[in-house]
């Protein structure tokens, strides 16, 4: 037996010496195909799956300006102020700006896109072109700028391909997340990486943004808007270019919170600010000693409003608040950053010192009734507004020895701002009265006949 084993392996062994396998012969052999191909891994069937409802948005904002009497071969800005105020025309001139962006379709039946509040700000014409070519008009349902979300309304589109929505609530850290977008213009480009934290503060110039999703994938400008998928291609967030110059370093809105806003915006046009019903001063040096704190922060509450989350939650004036959620509280500006992050129904849990306990404490926020803040911008400000046509809130009456007479305001004055925000609508005073209401002085921008000022209000 032994000799006829042999005797087949030194045959098979001077077939193979006479006929050697080639190149080809191995090339064919490791190229054969496979029941299932490795290369489809998860992370390419999600993004075959979404990629057709991501889209590129393109905004398009007229801004005017003073005419340039050289034709732009000399910079306005180099010329004598008294030369060039005497040579330059008295018109101006309009020209258009254009950004992109990213964003994605929520409702392919209905045609919703959700994008970033600051990819469509001020724009007056919206395009929204989809990976297959087709593109669309789009008008604005609402945005919110303290979320930096908005939701557009495809025009015509018929049935569109969507993403499936997924939850933000049981994320892990590490998991494998995906993003697409239009970076620099790049058209659907996908990156991706692992969700690095979660629950993450991010201050920028335009204030305190919390609870986002931290990830390592590549998230730059033109893919805000864009989503941020799991494994299974469910959308868990929207991407923010928030921080631009940040390396390895990307953020996103979890939809959870997300599509609170929605619901809001597509519902009734504006999401309606919550509040907790205190109201506060910073802490200054004597105050902090006081406490026996290690430094200058937090929020000492002066007042507690009947019938509100602080009220039910049992805080006191003199109550002193240290955090929110986890994020230390600096001064009354930074509280009032931090709450204009939560939706209605949410949930917020203080960290509180009383009496040299600390304690903690939770409420569940509400929304801030227009009439109640009306009533409270009426009693604190001493003016009353309504909606004109034209843009602008009308003063419609002023309270004697308010800070608004004592500032010299009338009725028949026009509210063009206040502080950072454009008035257009009573939403909008609404939102500033709860953005600037524990403030000492608040700069508005007044029309009165023609021409408009910048005063300031000391409250």
């Amino acid at each position: 037996m032994r000799h006829l084993l042999r005797a087949v392996l030194v045959a098979v062994a001077c077939v193979l010496a006479a006929h050697p396998a080639t190149a080809e012969d191995v090339a064919v052999a490791t190229t054969a195909p496979v029941a299932d191909d490795l290369r489809m891994t998860p992370i390419v069937r999600a993004v075959q799956t979404v990629a057709p409802a991501v889209v590129n948005i393109t905004s398009a904002r007229v801004v005017e300006r003073d005419a340039n009497p050289f034709g732009g071969l000399i910079d306005e800005r180099l010329m004598n102020p008294l030369l060039r105020d005497f040579l330059a025309p008295r018109g101006t001139r309009r020209y258009t700006y254009q950004s992109l962006g990213s964003g994605v379709i929520i409702d392919g039946h209905k045609g919703l896109v959700l994008t970033n509040a600051h990819v469509i700000m001020g724009a007056t014409a919206i395009s929204v072109r989809l990976l297959d070519g087709r593109s669309f008009p789009a008008e604005l349902v609402g945005s919110d700028p303290d979320f930096d979300l908005a939701v557009l309304h495809l025009e015509n589109a018929g049935d569109l391909p969507q993403v499936a929505l997924g939850h933000s609530n049981d994320l892990l850290i590490g998991e494998t997340v995906i993003a697409i977008g239009n970076p620099f213009g790049f058209s659907n480009t996908v990156t991706t990486g692992v969700i690095s934290a979660l629950g993450r503060t991010v201050r920028t110039e335009h204030g305190a943004y919390t609870d986002f999703i931290q990830t390592d994938a590549a998230i730059n400008p033109g893919n805000s808007g864009g989503p941020l998928l799991n494994i299974h291609g469910e959308l868990i967030g929207v991407n923010t270019a928030i921080q631009a110059d940040a390396e390895g370093i990307g953020f996103a809105i979890p939809i959870d919170k997300a599509q609170r806003v929605v619901d809001e915006l597509v519902n009734e046009g504006a999401v309606q600010p919550v509040w907790l019903g205190v109201s506060g001063q910073s802490v200054d040096q004597p105050t902090a000693s006081y406490f026996g704190l290690d430094a200058v922060r937090g929020l000492l509450v002066t007042e507690i409003f009947p019938d509100t989350p602080a009220a039910d939650a049992g805080l006191r004036p003199g109550d002193l608040i240290l955090s929110v959620d986890g994020n230390a509280v600096e001064d009354k500006e930074h509280y009032l950053q931090l709450l204009r992050n939560y939706t209605r129904g949410e949930t917020m849990r203080l960290k509180v010192l009383r009496g040299g306990e600390t304690l903690s404490v939770t409420a569940e926020l509400r929304p801030f009734p227009m009439d109640r803040a009306l009533k409270l911008a009426w009693d604190r400000w001493g003016v009353e507004v309504r909606e004109v046509p034209g843009g602008g809130l009308g003063v419609e009456r002023i309270r004697h020895g308010s800070p608004a007479q004592t500032l010299g305001l009338r009725a028949g004055d026009t509210l063009l701002k206040m502080g950072g925000m454009r008035l257009v609508r009573m939403q909008d005073f609404v939102h500033s009265f709860m953005r600037y209401r524990m403030q000492n002085s608040l700069l508005l921008l007044v029309q009165r006949g023609e021409r408009g000022y910048y005063v300031r209000l000391r409250i």
